[in-house]
């Protein structure tokens, strides 16, 4: 395969519709990640309560217990756009109206009414992430191999778009329009989202002849409505699991599910902290603006599009390995802030860094998952691998306020975020010869 043929891959339509699905999967963290980490700042919460509202994401690390759902219910009226677009307009329906509401709440009043709300939403949000997920995978399941990278990398781009330009838009005008006006701003976000929606097309997909295939292995259950209904619940909750655990073998089935888990504990751990941290250290809501949104994204989309080419030729496991790695120590220039204080010059470094690292782990990282899903179940497998890796991110760094807390030192926490990822590294060492086998048969087909 040529740099031609890579350059190639990102004409294709899907690519642009792709994108758009990114955009709307970013998105719903502006609401309940750092603009809301911003708002309860600002309106006086402890580190330890802004660390434990974010378990509101644990949601995200459940939202494969929904997911067969995706896969095969189809929503009423909305239905008519197609099983995949049909889930994503009704998430998103949701999500403008709890948005509208959550901008006529005070946290610092009404700290559990807007918990309810932010909560919703990320379930809203966590459902979007099925769908949008599976919209992907579907779009690209009989494509070469070096198109994987390429969706993965647009992937990559649009959620940071859909997170950092609004990101950018409320922490500019916090300052004057008070959060509850941004949110206002941010609910007329999700009307563009829902018409994106509306604009892209719907994958063509043999989901169902698969299905219905893996319910006649069933047929012993009968022909009875009773049957009928038990051999469509085998096959959607049940089947999903059973075929992963067939097509890579039970052991390195379940080192897969522990790699997924320790992978990027690291980087929630510093993510959820983060504003607080920026705010802390003595920068403006218009330098976060600045830096971490508008800088941020235009290092993300150029280290994506690089990452995804250099992918291409390394392979995703060492492009795993490396990305991992470079992820670890980027966190040591965070503890270099903390010593020196609010410099902008060191703020914009790291932020690139940061950036680069993050970029270039996560298009290796989007690649894998997909890699690993099978056809009849995009959206449910894909989300449990997507969950396990939530699991670790939500439960273990909704403590990340409590220990800067408890320790009081930033240096402390920065060095614990690159240590945990060293666990993650390790297992992909240990099984990545079989990775490798298994990536191979996966993606050629």
């Amino acid at each position: 395969m040529t740099l031609n043929d890579t350059f190639r891959a990102y004409l294709d339509k899907r690519i642009l519709w792709v994108f758009l699905m990114g955009c709307a999967s970013g998105f719903p963290w502006v609401l309940i990640g750092s603009a809301m980490s911003g708002w309860l700042k600002d309106a006086g919460l402890t580190r330890t309560a802004i660390g434990l509202f974010g378990s509101i994401f644990a949601v995200y690390a459940i939202n494969f217990l929904w997911a067969p759902l995706i896969d095969r219910v189809r929503i009423p009226i909305l239905g008519i756009l197609g099983q995949r677009r049909g889930w994503i307009l009704g998430t998103q329906l949701i999500m403008l109206a709890l948005t509208i509401s959550i901008a006529t709440v005070d946290p610092s009043n009404s700290l559990m009414l807007a918990s309810v709300l932010a909560l919703g939403i990320a379930s809203a949000s966590a459902t979007q992430d099925i769908a949008v997920d599976a919209y992907r995978i579907d779009h690209f399941a009989d494509s070469p191999k070096h198109q994987l990278p390429a969706a993965s990398a647009m992937a990559v781009i649009g959620w940071w778009t859909g997170y950092s330009l609004p990101g950018y838009v409320a922490f500019r005008y916090a300052d004057t329009l008070t959060w509850s006006g941004v949110y206002w701003i941010l609910a007329g976000f999700i009307v563009c989202l829902i018409g994106l929606t509306l604009t892209v097309q719907e994958p063509v997909s043999d989901r169902k002849k698969l299905q219905a295939a893996l319910e006649s292995r069933y047929a012993r259950f009968g022909t009875s409505d009773s049957g009928q209904v038990i051999r469509w619940l085998t096959v959607t909750v049940w089947e999903p699991l059973a075929e992963f655990m067939r097509r890579n073998g039970v052991k390195t089935a379940l080192a897969i599910l522990l790699f997924v888990f320790l992978f990027k504990i690291g980087e929630a751990f510093l993510g959820r902290m983060s504003i607080v941290f920026y705010k802390e250290v003595g920068f403006t809501n218009e330098q976060i603006a600045e830096y971490t949104k508008m800088l941020g994204w235009l290092a993300t989309v150029a280290f994506t599009l690089l990452g995804s080419i250099i992918n291409v030729r390394l392979g995703v496991v060492k492009g795993l390995l490396i990305g991992g790695a470079a992820m670890a120590l980027s966190n040591l220039m965070f503890a270099w802030i903390a010593i020196a204080g609010p410099k902008e010059w060191l703020f914009a470094a790291t932020i690139i860094v940061d950036n680069f690292t993050t970029a270039f782990s996560s298009v290796a990282f989007v690649s894998f998952l997909t890699a690993l899903t099978g056809r009849a179940f995009s959206a449910t497998q894909y989300a449990l691998l997507a969950s396990i890796g939530n699991l670790g991110r939500t439960t273990l760094a909704s403590g990340s306020g409590w220990f800067v807390d408890v320790t009081g030192s930033w240096v402390l926490f920065f060095i614990l975020t690159t240590v945990l990822v060293i666990p993650g590294l390790v297992l992909l060492i240990i099984i990545r010869d079989r990775l490798k086998a298994l990536q191979a048969d996966q993606i050629n087909g």
